[in-house]
């Protein structure tokens, strides 16, 4: 008789991936919406389902391995259903608690299945910003593409009015099982796709899928000091989630411009300020910009070309905390390129000095 392995077309020591590929394409050869009215390709699509319960869930696969196989005959292929070594068991509990959980309960229904809530994806955008704008802060309204609850029918999937209805096939469960002997092997009930419930009456603006893509408009706070790159959670803004779960987050990327005055360093802004030769030389003042207006900056005498001379809290304002960083004036000397008498004389002579 043909093993789980066998009914994927996979090896006994296939990865989880490999599991997976097989049953897709297995799955989406067999389906019944694919094979209407096609008796052998249902009962194919069942054994598909039924391998693939067993070997995509680590601790059943484990214990099939282990204890057998679920086709009524054990590894060495002897009748009777799984091939159970009850000693290799210490347990003083139920046996059903142990095998219950990755058999199924032959017992029938335990009740209707509840489905579990799924979250909603996380939804990213991007935000372009001015240098200007993302030191003082500000507020933009971002368009978004988002999938909704279905504005008709409030995410049931049905049409307003009606609702969905306990799937017949399964009883809600979920799950149909097959007895095996003692045991009795559970999949996805292939009426409801697992769900418990099946829709009577589709909505008619969304298909019964429960879900709509529509655009939403959220205004941003933008905090001063965003960088390029920073990134802005808005809880509960990103897609629905499914089965009352709860929904995405929508996470909004800056992007910010370069300036063509500041470098950025941290919170902190280079600024190249040209300064004469003779300031450089003897000293003096040179005025330097800063996001908060000019300030006036001390040259010491004998500065060197690149020479960074710190303005304190003049810089960027910092996300993390309080107070601002540094505006850094890089000093860049200003050479000049034609000189009349004196003034070559008086280089002449600063050189001799120098010297």
């Amino acid at each position: 008789m043909s093993s789980l392995y066998d009914t994927l077309g996979v090896k006994k020591g296939a990865s989880q991936d490999e599991i997976k590929k097989a049953y897709r394409k297995l799955a989406r050869q067999h389906h019944p919406d694919a094979n209407p009215g096609d008796k052998a390709a249902e009962e194919r699509f069942k054994e598909v389902q039924t391998a693939y319960d067993v070997l995509s869930d680590d601790e059943k696969r484990k214990a099939y391995d282990r204890y057998g196989s679920t086709n009524g005959r054990g590894p060495a292929g002897g009748p009777g259903g799984p091939n159970v070594d009850f000693r290799d068991f210490e347990w003083s509990g139920d046996l059903g608690d142990i095998l219950g959980g990755i058999f199924g309960n032959a017992r029938g229904p335990r009740g209707p299945r509840r489905p579990q809530p799924v979250r909603g994806a996380d939804v990213e955008t991007e935000v372009r910003l001015s240098f200007e704008d993302a030191l003082r802060g500000s507020e933009v309204k971002i368009p978004v593409e988002l999938t909704v609850a279905c504005s008709q029918c409030g995410g049931t999937g049905a049409q307003p009015g009606t609702a969905p209805v306990i799937c017949p096939e399964c009883n809600g469960r979920g799950v149909i099982s097959e007895s095996q002997g003692l045991f009795a092997l559970s999949q996805p009930c292939p009426r409801c796709r697992g769900n418990g419930t099946v829709i009577e009456q589709p909505c008619s603006k969304c298909k019964g899928s429960g879900r709509e893509r529509r655009r939403r408009t959220y205004t941003v706070k933008i905090k001063p000091g965003v960088k390029d790159g920073t990134k802005i959670r808005l809880k509960g803004k990103g897609e629905a989630g499914a089965n009352g779960g709860p929904n995405g987050d929508l996470v909004v990327i800056t992007r910010v411009a370069r300036s063509e005055t500041y470098e950025r360093r941290g919170d902190d802004l280079i600024v190249q300020v040209p300064v004469t030769f003779s300031t450089a030389a003897l000293g003096g003042k040179v005025d330097v910009p800063t996001p908060d207006g000019a300030v006036s900056l001390k040259i010491p005498a004998g500065s060197e070309d690149g020479k960074l001379l710190r303005i304190k809290g003049r810089g960027a304002p910092r996300l993390q905390g309080s107070g601002k960083g540094d505006v850094l004036a890089r000093v860049r000397i200003q050479v000049p390129k034609r000189v009349n008498k004196k003034e070559r004389e008086l280089l002449e002579e600063l050189g001799k000095v120098s010297g």
